[in-house]
């Protein structure tokens, strides 16, 4: 796998911008589920969009879900619909965005509420 993954928790990862390619590594790494928080074409028309990146994941065995989010506009809707993500999903679950920092920014924020 191109991306390094930093686990936060025993349940929950964070990575960089990971691609179709990515997805079966992530699976033999033991995760369940993928979250995805970059919005697709925010880094230009290179970059995997959700819909690729969710074809892999599903071939590999993930759950994955799409839950795009600008970093620089992050609302508490977004935290709310991450925290339930984190509820729901089975894990243990990866999320991803451009650097990790998004996510984790999420995941704290999803953990303020409890």
């Amino acid at each position: 796998m191109s991306a390094p993954i930093k686990p936060l928790t025993q349940n929950f990862a964070v990575a960089p911008q990971l691609g179709p390619d990515d997805m079966a590594d992530v699976a033999a790494a033991g995760y369940k589920s993928v979250i995805i928080n970059r919005p697709d074409f925010e880094g230009g028309p290179d970059q995997p969009t959700a819909a690729d990146v969710s074809r892999a994941a599903l071939a590999a065995g993930l759950q994955i879900e799409y839950q795009p989010v600008v970093g620089s506009a992050m609302t508490a809707a977004d935290v709310a619909r991450f925290a339930e993500l984190l509820r729901t999903l089975p894990g243990p679950v990866l999320a991803y965005c451009r650097t990790g920092t998004r996510c984790t920014n999420l995941f704290a924020a999803a953990q303020q509420l409890g």
